[in-house]
């Protein structure tokens, strides 16, 4: 399968398990709030109901005189009453005075009924859907015949004298508050496929963003493998090349055969140095071995390097010198080993890369925290566009000048490897025809040093550093 179409997919995959998860969980947060505000009304709903039946039901008791009548004064709060089985004449001009008038006449209903739950009389909104026999339940949910729902309480009337006067039940049409219901579940059905779409387009592109570092590793991995089959192929071809070449002189005199012995041990050499720099690499990226740590005198590397390629750069026409600006030793804690493979490096490639005439200067110096050492060169410089790649592996601004002084793109990647291991930085500034400077910054106390005598010995220096 095509990558791309493959990290495609692993996408694809990706963004629609993150919207089915969410609108999953939007679902259920849809479906809580939906009851929520349903619990809400219809808790308020209660009260509402509860409070219109208390104050009616306080209001009459008191003018209750005796069971199955209905006082006259019982018209001033209920103008529209009507005893069941008698002719109903309410009177207009009491309408405003009547105790429903702060709620919406066309909902509620006032029903009495007698001792013997038969219904006795009917004020408000009559829902004659609703059958006349008496319930004896605090709270009730009815339907009428024609499916409308109605809420309503149920409370015992008392003459003045106490006596039992019979049931009032005060309630109400449910047809507004089920419409406000479903206008709430339509704006969640309508609302939740626009959110999981939104959703769906948030989890394409967050699942390209988790990706990105996928596809970047990935990349990077097939770059690897091919530069380093590249790097690998070069000398087993011209082994193999001399081999061949050997195997057709019939017959090969000691001179001979010490030349083409010395080309396969160059190759060999070659390849020996290169799978040993990956090696080196791999360990530094894994950090699966302890590196050992020392107070390490930077003095001292630095002035073993200058004599050691003395030669190399007199050879290449080069003046190279050295710098200290400070007058006490800069010693720091870390692995003396890669300190000088590091610096080697660095050393090297200002040579390799400054004309003859050029001159290359390696300045040692400290700040309050790390030592600084720069290497700078008079040399022919990196393009602007390839610095934020020199540090790749395998990778070289000059191939073909590269090749020729034996380089396998991996001397700078090492470096930088070597100066993360050590908590520091490497950064280079440079430009065409003028030349290049690296610049190294190592902090002085690393942790942990592999002995207590090294911690000791350290304190020790760092104190004589500052008096």
């Amino acid at each position: 399968m095509n990558q791309n179409k493959l990290f495609q997919l692993t996408r694809l995959h990706l963004a629609l398990w993150y919207a089915l998860v969410m609108a999953l969980i939007l679902s259920v947060c849809g479906f809580g709030i939906y009851r929520a505000i349903a619990h809400a009304h219809w808790v308020t709903l209660d009260r509402e109901i509860e409070s219109v039946a208390g104050t009616l039901h306080d209001s009459i008791e008191l003018k209750l005189q005796q069971p199955g009548r209905l006082e006259p004064i019982i018209q001033e709060l209920l103008p529209n009453i009507c005893v069941v089985g008698k002719r109903c004449t309410p009177e207009p001009s009491n309408v405003r005075r009547h105790t429903l008038s702060a709620i919406n006449q066309g909902h509620y209903y006032v029903r009495f009924f007698d001792n013997s739950g038969r219904l006795f009389a009917i004020a408000g909104s009559d829902p004659k859907g609703l059958s006349s026999e008496f319930n004896r339940e605090l709270w009730q949910t009815l339907k009428d015949s024609q499916g409308k729902l109605y809420h309503q309480i149920s409370l015992t009337l008392h003459t003045q004298n106490n006596d039992d006067w019979g049931y009032i039940q005060v309630g109400r049409s449910l047809e507004d508050f089920s419409s406000y219901l479903d206008a709430v579940k339509l704006t969640l059905a309508l609302g939740s496929p626009i959110v999981i779409g939104l959703v769906g387009l948030a989890s394409w592109w967050l699942a390209g963003l988790a990706m990105q570092p996928i596809y970047k590793s990935y990349r990077q991995i097939q770059q690897f493998t091919a530069d380093a089959a590249h790097e690998l192929r070069t000398p087993l071809a011209a082994t193999q090349a001399t081999v061949e070449s050997a195997l057709f002189i019939p017959q090969l005199d000691e001179t001979e055969a010490r030349e083409i012995l010395q080309t396969i041990q160059r190759q060999n050499q070659r390849l020996t140095t290169l799978v040993t720099d990956l090696l080196f690499l791999a360990r530094l990226d894994r950090q699966t071995v302890p590196m050992r740590r020392d107070i390490c005198c930077l003095n001292d590397i630095v002035d073993d390097l200058i004599e050691e390629f003395a030669a190399l750069a007199i050879a290449a026409g080069v003046t190279l010198t050295l710098t200290v600006r400070v007058s006490d030793p800069v010693n720091i804690v870390g692995n003396s080993d890669q300190l000088y493979r590091l610096f080697s490096n660095l050393i090297i490639n200002a040579i390799q890369y400054t004309a003859s005439g050029g001159k290359v200067t390696v300045y040692l110096d400290r700040s309050d925290h790390c030592a600084v050492i720069q290497i700078e060169d008079t040399g022919i410089g990196i393009p602007q566009q390839e610095l934020s790649r020199i540090f790749d592996r395998f990778y070289r601004v000059n191939c073909d000048r590269s090749r020729s002084t034996g380089g396998s793109g991996l001397g700078l990647a090492i470096s930088q490897a070597i100066v993360q291991a050590h908590h520091g930085s490497l950064n280079v500034q440079s430009e065409l025809s003028k030349g290049t400077t690296f610049t190294v910054k190592l902090p002085f106390n690393i942790r942990p040093l592999n002995s207590v005598r090294s911690i000791y010995l350290f304190k020790i220096l760092h104190r004589d550093w500052h008096q």
